[in-house]
């Protein structure tokens, strides 16, 4: 299947989650009684965004067909969407920023040396399909398994959903999981028919009935920085912010970079474990 109709088929199922999420009432809809299914009918999605019935049920259908800037606007406005759902859906029909196009070979030299100043501050550098291929030392004290891993399962949503030891040291798996799986699909979406994104997205739903419920929810997410906690067998709780950073000279990677939040003892811990 060709990139475009692998957004389109997307785009139809993400429309059909989000509609099903709506409550007719928030809508300003009568409820007319019980309904067979949840959430909004078709009809009453192109009532309220302007549209035909006929056209929206198109749209649902992954027809060959582009809607206007205009338009998922309105139906962003309908269906409720947050703002990562919106900007979503605006990448999918083609009008949002595009997706990383490609995954660098490698690690630019001065990328790592980089991560290498960063000292006691975990860091990681990964593509745009979240392959991870640069490190720091203090990275590597925090997830050890990231230097023996093999290179072909080194992807940052693998390890998450499939390594016992990242699902130890994840102060809060399941909200942190989920929140990776939705970053993820919110990046790859305008990519989903990429090899690379097809392969990953299979092995997880094989090994992962966690990540095969989360995947068929279609939930998408910003990334934001946030404090993030890890309990660590050596040094226990830490407590960190969590950053992300884009390279001007390398925009196929993103550097992951954790520090020490306000207000604790997570930079003391951090200058242990790196002793």
């Amino acid at each position: 299947m060709s990139a475009t109709a692998t957004a389109r088929r997307e785009l139809a199922e993400f429309l059909r989650s989000r509609r099903r999420q709506v409550d007719p009432r928030a809508a300003g809809l009568p409820t007319g009684g019980p309904r067979r299914t949840p959430g909004l009918r078709r009809e009453e999605v192109a009532l309220l965004s302007g549209v035909s019935h006929t056209w929206y049920t198109w749209l649902e259908q992954g027809r060959d067909i582009r809607p206007s800037r205009q338009v998922v606007d309105a139906l962003a406005r309908t269906l409720r969407m947050s703002p990562a759902e919106h900007e979503y859906v605006l990448r999918l029909t083609g009008h949002g920023g595009a997706a990383p196009a490609g995954a660098a070979d490698g690690m630019p030299a001065h990328v790592q040396r980089l991560l290498d100043a960063l000292g006691p501050s975990p860091a990681y550098a990964i593509t745009a399909g979240w392959t991870i291929v640069g490190w720091n030392h203090a990275y590597e004290l925090l997830y050890p398994g990231v230097a023996t891993v093999p290179a072909a399962d080194r992807n940052l949503l693998w390890l998450v959903f499939t390594d016992p030891a990242v699902r130890t040291l994840l102060g809060d798996w399941a909200g942190d999981s989920r929140r990776f799986l939705t970053q993820f699909r919110a990046e790859v979406g305008p990519r989903l028919a990429d090899p690379e994104v097809v392969d990953l997205v299979a092995r997880l739903e094989a090994a992962s009935p966690h990540f095969r419920a989360g995947w068929a929810s279609h939930d998408v997410d910003r990334f934001s920085s946030s404090e993030r906690r890890f309990e660590h067998p050596a040094v226990g709780t830490l407590l960190l912010e969590h950053h992300q950073l884009t390279p001007a000279d390398a925009p196929g990677l993103q550097l992951v970079v954790y520090t020490a939040a306000e207000g604790g003892d997570a930079a003391d811990r951090l200058a242990r474990l790196s002793a």
